[in-house]
């Protein structure tokens, strides 16, 4: 048995460092990781039927045909056997698209203006299932729940008894954890994201060089409209995303060339039409 509380949670976060290392694909960035793999499916299904309660879905055909056609080609590219989905959310005013834990992809309709062809929609899709491949969502996770068991060990440690001086002190420390390791981790995870998508574009056989101008678009599209400063952001700025799409540009390339297929650009995206 443990002696004390302090004992019990160093154990399980050595466990948890021990247990929990996983590398992401195509960076090879090592990754903390302590929720298995079902789990994870089992909570992007659960979240992936509430939203589906909810929201609207697109039903326009020509939208739908080609999200399912772009994001198919995509997922083959992983190599990875997710139970792939694709819906389009009827939301015009939303500049969005996100991945659920297990390959749950929603794009709203807002984004398809701006993505403006097969290739823009391919980097937005590419993005948002690199999240999904290199497990960013249970990371994130991992790294919440190591979090919250550091503000239990670190105030049991000071033995700060005074209700009062112990809440301030959670306060700061869920500040500094959150500025400090989480928001940074998800920028990193962001501007991965954008690494791992951009390689699967170029090998699904998608002209890498449009997600470049597919985040050119985005800027503008951004432009004047108020955004937190970058080390309070959530995502990189889009010029830290272009900037580090042109570097890898030169290792990218390659692989767009030995793509068995060629799509290019792809087809422009029509304007959605949901019923």
């Amino acid at each position: 048995m443990f002696r004390s509380l302090n004992n019990f949670l160093l154990a399980f976060l050595l466990l948890g460092l021990l247990a929990g290392c996983a590398t992401a694909p195509v960076t090879g960035r090592q990754q903390f990781i302590i929720i298995d793999p079902q789990t994870e499916l089992r909570l992007g299904l659960q979240a992936s039927r509430e939203i589906l309660r909810k929201e609207k879905l697109c039903r326009d055909p020509r939208i739908n045909e080609i999200v399912q056609k772009v994001g198919w080609r995509i997922a083959k590219a992983t190599q990875k056997n997710l139970p792939w989905e694709f819906f389009v959310i009827d939301k015009p005013k939303v500049i969005n698209a996100f991945c659920l834990p297990g390959g749950k992809v929603f794009v709203y309709t807002g984004i398809i203006p701006i993505a403006k062809n097969e290739a823009g929609l391919a980097a937005v899709m590419g993005h948002e299932i690199a999240h999904a491949i290199a497990r960013h969502g249970a990371e994130r996770l991992s790294l919440g729940l190591v979090a919250t068991f550091g503000e239990v060990l670190l105030a049991e440690i000071l033995d700060l008894k005074n209700p009062h001086t112990k809440k301030i002190f959670l306060t700061a420390y869920g500040l500094g954890a959150t500025v400090g390791v989480i928001l940074p981790y998800s920028r990193k995870q962001e501007l991965e994201a954008d690494h791992i998508g951009l390689y699967l574009m170029a090998k699904a056989g998608y002209d890498p060089r449009e997600a470049i101008n597919f985040w050119e678009r985005m800027r503008e599209a951004a432009r004047g409209k108020p955004k937190p400063p970058p080390f309070l952001s959530t995502h990189p700025t889009d010029e830290a995303r272009i900037a580090q799409l042109k570097r890898l540009l030169p290792e990218i390339l390659p692989i767009y060339e030995a793509a068995p297929q060629k799509f290019g650009r792809g087809q422009d995206l029509p304007p959605p039409r949901c019923p």
